[in-house]
């Protein structure tokens, strides 16, 4: 048996803090939803002017991040390469903007983000998870 990090109520706490002071800096209107290891939702926050179905892309977005292990905007290159029968996979949100946080190799959540073009979704959930200090690779 092994010890496994988990993401603490302090670290969802930085994580979304950090995470909107990006975007407000930069006058984006989203939603940011923070899942743990399993997918299950830690925390959820749609700023004010974020569209109603941004709570939904975002929280699909982090859950598609820990399913997959990896950045959402994986499956999203995929599909645009020409892959579609990805399109039948168990996850909900293959577009960019789903970040899984990992502590050396172990996952433990994800930052997932809607409501501005992908790589500005994905820009804010790196910047959420780089306030925990730690390296997310």
């Amino acid at each position: 048996m092994r010890t496994k990090p988990v993401l603490t109520d302090e670290d969802v706490k930085i994580i979304a803090a950090a995470a909107e002071a990006h975007a407000l800096e930069h006058h984006w209107n989203v939603t940011v939803a923070i899942v743990d290891d399993g997918g299950h939702l830690l925390h959820l926050h749609r700023l004010e002017g974020a569209g109603a179905s941004t709570a939904e892309m975002a929280t699909g977005k982090a859950r598609t991040a820990v399913l997959g292990r990896r950045e959402t905007k994986v499956y999203e290159d995929m599909i645009k390469q020409g892959r579609v029968a990805f399109l039948s996979a168990p996850m909900t949100a293959m577009l960019e903007g789903g970040v899984p946080i990992m502590v050396g190799t172990d996952l433990v959540g994800a930052v997932g983000v809607s409501g501005v073009k992908s790589d500005q979704d994905a820009a804010i959930a790196r910047a959420g998870i780089a306030a925990l200090g730690i390296e997310n690779t």
